[in-house]
């Protein structure tokens, strides 16, 4: 059975968010988005999210649809006690690999954030300023993670729309920098473009690969 958006705000803040504000223990959610795609940055959201008012489509941000994410993003914004983004590029990612990456772009995100606890989706020691705890699932587990996900998703489709005007030969509007078909054959046609992650696309792009 289906669950409401009440049922599902009830699961999402038991979890861990609840305890926690209960505690007055000041503590934020954080989240990435982009660490599969052949192109552009890694993206972290962080924030500190209040008890009241809660946000009633915060969610996993796959699990919303993109004109969804756009409305709850803009009210997160608004909620937030406190929020960042933090990102590494392309070429952050080649240098480092994008497990570090994505960890430089969650210490970015949270750089300036008074918080004494993170809950992190899945990721460990990240090396912030304060506890870390890592939730396997996390943007499906806790509301302050899941907002942080919303965050991190928004804002890095945003920059692939803008990519997209860029180069439209690869289709990153729609494959926000996947590797789809479509795009790896436009790589293989017109070659990778500046903000590809060289160390993710070397077999696309090596001629005898591509024989």
């Amino acid at each position: 059975m289906r669950k409401t958006r009440e049922e599902r705000l009830k699961e999402l803040t038991e979890g861990f968010d609840l305890a926690l504000w209960q505690s007055g223990v000041v503590f934020a959610g954080i989240d990435e988005a982009g660490r599969g795609p052949l192109v552009g940055n890694v993206v972290a959201g962080c924030c500190v999210m209040p008890p009241t008012p809660l946000i009633p489509w915060v969610d996993d941000s796959k699990k919303l649809s993109e004109k969804r994410r756009e409305e709850v993003y803009g009210q997160i914004v608004s909620t937030a006690l406190y929020f960042g983004i933090g990102e590494a590029t392309p070429e952050e990612i080649d240098e480092m690999n994008i497990l570090n990456a994505t960890k430089l772009a969650m210490r970015r995100a949270a750089q300036g954030i008074p918080a004494s606890l993170f809950l992190i989706d899945a990721v460990k020691n990240v090396g912030l300023a304060g506890e870390e705890k890592p939730i396997i699932h996390g943007d499906a587990l806790s509301y302050s993670i899941a907002a942080a996900s919303i965050l991190a998703k928004v804002h890095r489709d945003r920059e692939m729309a803008a990519l997209d005007e860029q180069y439209p030969q690869y289709g990153f509007l729609q494959n926000k920098g996947y590797g789809t078909k479509a795009h790896i054959q436009a790589l293989k046609t017109y070659g990778p473009c500046p903000l590809h992650r060289k160390t993710f696309i070397g077999h696309f792009t090596d001629p005898e690969a591509m024989r």
